[in-house]
């Protein structure tokens, strides 16, 4: 008897295994996590996987964060997402911060390929840094340009921060010891999309922000130079299955004609053109596609 309810157990727990098991859809699934710049990207991706293969891609965006979709990519239920060599290589995949471009994405492309089975695509030609931003009145009123300037005055300020910046290792512990930086109390955690709101609504003095982050130029914020190099090099990078590129290879062409196309300057429009104006992601991707010649 024992030995039979053994036996039992163990096809039940098979059973659940498997059904538990990723679907397999006849075709790509591509993903995002949850803020304007991955979206876009994402409908890109998919877009231009869609305008060079005939087939019909499946979108699933607003992912939350890196650690959701890289679990969502090596579990196979989705097959590709936007990514960026500095987060791959720190939040990750758990390595030593460096600030070499060319040496990270090496790194990047060897771990994933060795440990998922992932390939890294050709940069996108655009890297999207973190950004500490303060009020353009306050850094022309303190006469404010770097980060090592407004360490003397951040005692006296609240600082708005992400989720995961705040305890990421090329987040917020190793920039405030990098720069000695102190706050008026711990740090308000916000979505992404609420940060710039909090800071010109002067609920908070200083946000955790990005590089291309639209509004920047918008709102006539001020992003501090990180005038030590704190920050590690965020090439804004596809990563793909390697399965879902034996399956179609068609991917592969769609990526590489995707590889260099987009500029520092193309992506904080785009986002601009979302978060601002208030557009639709695909409607943006579709006319930036369309002046390419993608």
């Amino acid at each position: 008897m024992k030995r039979i309810l053994s036996f039992a157990c163990v096809s039940l727990l098979a059973l659940s295994l498997v059904d538990c098991s990723p679907p397999r859809p006849d075709h790509p699934v591509v993903g995002a996590k949850n803020f304007t710049e991955q979206v876009i990207l994402g409908e890109l991706l998919a877009q231009e996987i869609e305008a060079k293969s005939g087939l019909k891609v499946e979108r699933r965006f607003y992912l939350a964060g890196s650690y959701i979709c890289n679990q969502a990519l090596i579990s196979g239920r989705i097959d590709a997402y936007p990514e960026y060599t500095g987060t791959a290589l720190t939040a990750i995949l758990k390595q030593p911060v460096s600030r070499d471009p060319g040496a990270v994405l090496q790194t990047v492309r060897q771990l994933y390929a060795s440990r998922d089975d992932v390939i890294v695509a050709d940069p996108l030609g655009f890297e999207n840094t973190f950004a500490m931003v303060i009020r353009g009145d306050d850094a022309r009123q303190l006469n404010l340009t770097n980060l090592s300037q407004a360490a003397r005055y951040t005692p006296n300020w609240r600082l708005g921060v992400g989720y995961e910046f705040e305890q990421r290792p090329d987040g917020l512990p190793g920039l405030s010891a990098a720069y000695n930086l102190h706050f008026a109390g711990p740090p308000r955690t916000m979505d992404l999309g609420l940060l710039y709101r909090a800071l010109t609504a002067h609920q908070v003095d200083m946000i955790a922000a990005n590089s291309t982050d639209g509004p920047i130029q918008a709102l006539g914020l001020v992003a501090l130079q990180d005038d030590r190099h704190y920050f590690p090099p965020y090439q804004a990078v596809p990563l793909v299955r390697a399965d879902a590129l034996r399956r179609w290879p068609q991917i592969a062409d769609a990526l590489h004609l995707l590889a260099g196309k987009i500029s520092a300057e193309d992506m904080r429009a785009m986002n601009e053109a979302v978060d601002g104006q208030h557009r639709n992601p695909a409607e943006v991707v579709h006319e930036f596609r369309a002046r390419h010649s993608l």
